[in-house]
């Protein structure tokens, strides 16, 4: 049984930072791509950054290129998200996604989903 549990979330100041986890279970961690989106109530699920099996190779939505870091730590079967200068539009649940079709921005490609974790950013 595949399971993704993502952790991190939480309240954080307008400017501030967050990382968040995401730890995998019940697959071959490294031979899928793991990719983070995140989703406002009322709102589509959105892609925010994606990452190959090997981490050789990264994929960020234009909106957070320059402010969020995806990386990963195939040992620990876990994925990173490292988010800088939050902004209050980033509040949101952020969920992880495992794929085995490859770096992919679009949620169709995704194979399992983790439940989320809650990201606030205030004033």
């Amino acid at each position: 049984q595949v399971q993704l549990v993502e952790s991190g979330g939480g309240l954080v100041q307008a400017g501030g930072s967050l990382r968040l986890s995401c730890t995998a279970s019940g697959l071959t961690f490294s031979r899928y791509s793991m990719g983070w989106f995140r989703q406002a109530p009322g709102s589509e699920r959105e892609f925010v950054a994606a990452i190959a099996g090997t981490g050789g190779g990264t994929y960020y939505a234009d909106s957070m290129k320059g402010r969020f870091t995806i990386s990963r730590d195939n040992s620990k079967n876990t994925v990173y998200l490292q988010m800088d200068s939050l902004k209050i539009e980033d509040t949101a649940v952020y969920i992880c996604g495992a794929s085995s079709q490859g770096v992919a921005g679009s949620t169709e490609w995704y194979d399992f989903w983790g439940q989320g974790t809650q990201v606030t950013v205030s004033l």
